[in-house]
């Protein structure tokens, strides 16, 4: 277990990501352009869809998460993803509990408050770790997922779930929830526009507009599309304070992507630092990571 420990980012030539959306890179087959980007309001949960609450224990910690099935929401098989189509926000990933049980601990040793923060998951799928910014306070707390049906079928319902029995009443956060490409959703997301905009911008009104916290787990397995996920992080993220962080796979086997690979990407353009926060090496998995991204 290793805890905020600096790592000197590593680059090499031939790692060019694509720019386009394949999931592997020019052999695989072009995929479909993506679903619109929309907000899904809370009141568009799913009521056809049968959603069974389970306990998720998290070193002394309990949240609540729903299962559902994949093929009763997207009409698909039950898959860990389908490329373009469906990208696994149906299932619980590792990551999404290695970042809760972080930002936790980050908590704990003073180094990361969410109270009164704009904090935005990416990829959320089950939002456990938007959920725990919730529990603690956030002010606003945004939900981002590529598909609109996982946001319906399981993340609202898990935020109702989690706030309606834990959440103090003084300090219930506002959340809204997105759906879309990674590519376009930032014309969607309220504090994405004019931080867009004042990217270089260190005024005051630059710095308001934006997420004081990203966070995101399990998303930079596919290399196709860890350029307008760094893209996005830009334009969203609280310059100069704003922080990220990112749980993932060391590496993603058959997939090419992974933490190292996509802190190589950040490294090349030299505009942010990262910060090892924590690893799992448990035997039992790949190894697993937790970093945290802020501007240099």
């Amino acid at each position: 277990m290793a805890t905020n420990t600096s790592f000197q980012l590593f680059s090499s030539s031939k790692d060019k990501p694509s720019l386009g959306l394949g999931f592997l890179e020019s052999s695989e087959p072009q995929l479909p352009p993506p679903p619109p980007s929309v907000e899904v309001l809370s009141s568009e949960v799913s009521s056809s869809v049968k959603y069974t609450v389970e306990p998720v224990n998290l070193d002394g910690l309990t949240l609540l998460k729903g299962r559902v099935s994949t093929k009763e929401v997207l009409g698909l098989p039950n898959s860990d993803l389908v490329p373009g189509i469906y990208e696994g926000g149906l299932k619980l990933w590792e990551g999404s509990l290695d970042l809760v049980k972080a930002l936790r601990s980050e908590i704990q040793n003073g180094c990361l408050s969410f109270e009164g923060k704009r904090v935005l998951e990416l990829g959320c799928g089950h939002g456990l770790p938007g959920i725990f910014a919730c529990l603690e306070s956030a002010a606003e707390v945004h939900f981002q997922d590529f598909n609109a049906e996982v946001l319906r079928c399981l993340t609202i319902p898990n935020v109702n779930a989690n706030l309606l029995e834990k959440a103090k009443p003084e300090t219930v956060s506002e959340v809204r929830f997105f759906a879309g490409d990674w590519g376009e959703i930032h014309q969607l997301l309220p504090h994405a526009r004019e931080s867009e905009i004042n990217l270089t911008s260190s005024s005051e009104h630059g710095q308001a507009s934006a997420y004081d916290v990203i966070l995101m787990a399990e998303t930079i397995y596919s290399i196709s599309a860890q350029r307008n996920l760094y893209g996005l992080i830009k334009k969203c993220m609280n310059q100069p304070n704003g922080v990220v962080y990112l749980a993932g796979k060391k590496h993603y086997f058959g997939v090419g992507g992974g933490t190292r690979q996509f802190l190589s990407m950040l490294e090349k353009e030299g505009v942010m630092a990262a910060t090892l926060v924590t690893e799992v090496a448990d035997g039992s998995s790949n190894v697993r990571e937790v970093w945290k991204l802020s501007y240099k």
